[in-house]
């Protein structure tokens, strides 16, 4: 095992990569968080580390989200450097920490993949990573990359049904949804096979277990029914279209960026990296034995600290 250890804090999870494996552990930021308590383990090591969970509504501000990450990380591992989206590392609390991890994977990917388009489709958010132009990605943020295309809020996981629909064909009948959080996208692509249950890590809607016909149920209650008035093949009506909607987004920000850059292809990472290389028919980074997509920032932050010389 190495002594130095990547780190990716994010709102609602938090990715360690020790060098050989990765730990995933669902942290959220707007409740109180066990931050340091997951983190005292590796507290004789060093540790390269990114955030996006600076944002969770649970601070006041992103100022206070970076001082709380920054000092809960340093508390647990006192030998932590947190990389910038100036590409660079820092000791301590600076504005310019603010949901780098994108850029981390960035910085790792662009020698191996320099005309690729990365698709990192995680829990919660989508990052859309042009690889082919390294220098002008720096000092980005994500309100720069949401006007960009570069971010889409969409996840595998976390995103809630009605984000998507507003409207939805059920037994023939157009439906208007609830905008209640009934359901979410990973009860949409557990009922589709897109993952299994195991893959369901965030807590479900309602509390209840995670298997199939306790997804089905969920997203009845989206169209204010229970599953025994829709039905099955009603429950995966919502659960297509809402497929449906999440993938003409991703594409429609993907194929964006491929002709603003010029680039010539994509890869895919993340846990849904399987349902995105399946939908464009692209390259996925999980057949690479030697990277682990699922965690891509916290691998890649560890990768491009072992570059430089301050670990």
């Amino acid at each position: 095992m190495s002594d130095l250890v990547g780190i990716d804090v994010g709102g609602a999870n938090l990715k360690v990569f020790d060098g050989n494996t990765v730990s995933i552990h669902y942290c959220p930021m707007w409740k109180k968080s066990p931050l340091k308590d997951l983190l005292k383990k590796y507290s004789g090591k060093k540790a390269a580390v990114v955030m996006s969970g600076e944002l969770a509504d649970g601070f006041s501000g992103k100022d206070e989200g970076i001082e709380y990450i920054c000092n809960s990380v340093s508390e647990a591992i006192p030998k932590s450097l947190f990389y910038g989206t100036d590409g660079a590392f820092h000791e301590g609390p600076s504005h310019v920490l603010a949901a780098a991890n994108w850029l981390a994977s960035a910085d790792f990917l662009r020698k191996d993949y320099p005309d690729s388009v990365l698709v990192d489709f995680g829990s919660t958010t989508t990052d859309i990573i042009p690889l082919n132009s390294f220098d002008s990605l720096k000092g980005l943020t994500d309100l720069d990359r949401l006007r960009k295309g570069y971010l889409v809020y969409t996840g595998t996981l976390r995103s809630t049904i009605p984000s998507l629909l507003r409207n939805v064909v059920v037994d023939g009948y157009d439906t208007l949804v609830s905008c209640e959080y009934f359901a979410q996208s990973a009860d949409a692509h557990l009922v589709l096979g897109n993952i299994g249950c195991n893959d369901y890590t965030t807590p479900a809607p309602d509390g209840a277990e995670v298997s199939y016909n306790a997804s089905l149920q969920r997203l009845s209650r989206v169209v204010c029914s229970d599953l025994y008035e829709i039905g099955e093949s009603g429950a995966l009506e919502i659960a297509k279209a809402f497929y449906s909607e999440q993938m003409e987004l991703i594409k429609k920000y993907t194929e964006k960026t491929l002709r603003d850059t010029g680039s010539a292809d994509i890869i895919a990472a993340g846990i849904g990296s399987g349902i995105i290389s399946k939908f464009f028919g692209c390259k996925s980074l999980s057949e690479r034995k030697d990277i682990f997509p699922d965690a891509l920032p916290a691998f890649s932050v560890y990768e491009v600290a072992k570059r430089t010389e301050l670990f």
